[in-house]
């Protein structure tokens, strides 16, 4: 199952990138998460169903220090899968 994420908000700066990578890899969420250079954050995700959901729930609220004011949610059509299976943080 893959996810694209787009996080608006106060998403930038408040290390909402590599808390995302954390809670992916315990998750067994592969995929990569990046900021763009309109103050959001994108994450592409693929892994099970359920660790899926974890993510996206997870991502409604980031690190503590995060405002998330709005994620979008798509069906990926982009490639998440890292090909050693793991879960990068891109550059913007």
């Amino acid at each position: 199952m893959g996810r694209r994420l787009i996080i608006e908000g106060r998403v930038q700066g408040v290390g909402y990138r590599a808390s995302l990578a954390k809670e992916a890899i315990a998750l067994g969420v592969c995929g990569w998460v990046r900021n763009r250079r309109d103050g959001s954050v994108e994450a592409c995700l693929d892994g099970e169903v359920q660790a899926i959901e974890a993510i996206i729930l997870w991502a409604k609220r980031g690190p503590p220090s995060a405002e998330v004011a709005n994620v979008t949610i798509e069906d990926s059509g982009m490639q998440a899968s890292s090909p050693d299976g793991t879960f990068k943080i891109l550059p913007t």
